[in-house]
């Protein structure tokens, strides 16, 4: 490697230590390296063997890949982070950038192994200057897709036919998204509730459909607070359109009843919920506090379906073609089973759970 290689390496090491919160030396003790190495890795002065790149990996908790590739260029202008700067703001910020860089990695190496033909990306043709035209935006999409105005089964599969791939993962706050040239791909955590982790995603798929924080779309002018109420009024419409709200208030039911029954069948965040009715001028502020105030329960929201399952972003963690890529390349023998099971970021348990290769398959 070049000195600028390893001048990038220990940038990248330093820059994870104080993501973890770390010293030199409380580095140096989990990786059983003096802090004299420590400071001149990160200085990009001493080279590291493949050994030594592997235990500090294992103590930063992230993967070889993170510091031996550059991050996706869109994703540059993050803040460095510095020794007196760090919060727990910045770290989780660290590590969901962190996650994303590493699925754009995974992205692309199925696709040079001819394993992952992407999508194209689809973006909204017309202009987008605030919460009311970004609902127009959501509605659009839906016409696309051929959803009317019903309930979205999965937002993985939704998302993988506009070109953008989501990981679903164990992370700190919400989610992510990025557009590498070709490469839409997104980062949504596990934390909370379905609903939550819809809204999430849809609202990542937002960033992609209005066009990012800089697109002239969206209005340079706009502060980034303006910019998010207008993803969030694209992900309200896209997840429970106002028609729908309107066209449920016509039942002979109380409006509890029937915002818990359209929550739960379109798999949507309480807040979500009361928010488009009332877009749809079906609840007045009065009422909408009251029953933020009393949020219906689990059972509540079970029964009013029948209970059925709701699978969506709980035990799928990879978009369905992402999944198939990866047992196609597995049965090929492109990837070990270690690789495979990365992967699929606990979507399979075990090795046992990966399909025969063709040799297993012989008499």
């Amino acid at each position: 490697m070049s000195t600028l290689d390893w001048s990038e390496i220990g940038e990248r090491v330093r820059e994870a230590r104080l993501a973890m919160r770390l010293s030199q030396e409380q580095l140096a003790q989990k990786t059983d390296l003096d802090r004299t190495m420590i400071s001149k890795i990160e200085a990009g002065s001493r080279r590291l063997d493949a050994l030594e790149l592997s235990r500090l990996a294992r103590a930063l908790d992230l993967p070889l890949g993170h510091f031996l590739s550059a991050p996706p260029t869109v994703m540059s202008h993050r803040t460095p982070l510095a020794e007196d700067t760090t919060t727990e703001v910045t770290q989780a910020s660290y590590r969901i950038d962190s996650t994303l860089a590493m699925w754009v990695r995974e992205i692309r190496l199925l696709i040079s192994l001819n394993m992952l033909q992407p999508r194209p990306i689809r973006q909204y043709p017309g202009k987008v200057d605030g919460p009311l035209t970004a609902a127009t935006a959501a509605r659009w999409l839906r016409t696309e897709l051929g959803l009317g105005s019903g309930a979205i089964e999965s937002m993985a599969e939704l998302c993988e036919r506009c070109g953008q791939y989501i990981l679903v993962i164990d992370l700190p706050g919400d989610g992510a998204s990025a557009v590498d040239d070709d490469i839409a791909a997104a980062v949504v955590s596990l934390n909370g509730d379905p609903g939550r982790r819809r809204s999430t995603a849809a609202h990542e798929l937002g960033h992609l459909i209005l066009g990012d924080e800089y697109s002239t779309d969206v209005g340079v002018s706009a502060s980034r607070a303006e910019r998010e109420d207008m993803v969030d009024a694209f992900a309200a419409e896209l997840l429970l359109p106002v028609e729908a709200v309107r066209r449920a208030k016509n039942s002979e039911t109380s409006n509890r009843s029937m915002l818990v029954r359209l929550a739960a069948e379109y798999r949507t965040s309480w807040s979500l919920t009361l928010r488009q009715a009332r877009t749809a001028e079906v609840l007045t502020p009065h009422e909408e506090k009251r029953l933020r105030a009393c949020p219906p329960t689990f059972a509540e929201f079970r029964d009013s379906v029948g209970w059925t399952p709701q699978p969506d972003l709980n035990s799928i963690r990879v978009p369905p073609s992402f999944a198939h890529a990866v047992m196609t390349a597995y049965r090929l023998g492109h990837i070990t089973s270690t690789r495979a099971l990365e992967l699929m970021h606990g979507q399979l348990e075990s090795a046992a759970d990966l399909p025969p290769r063709p040799e297993d398959e012989a008499p």
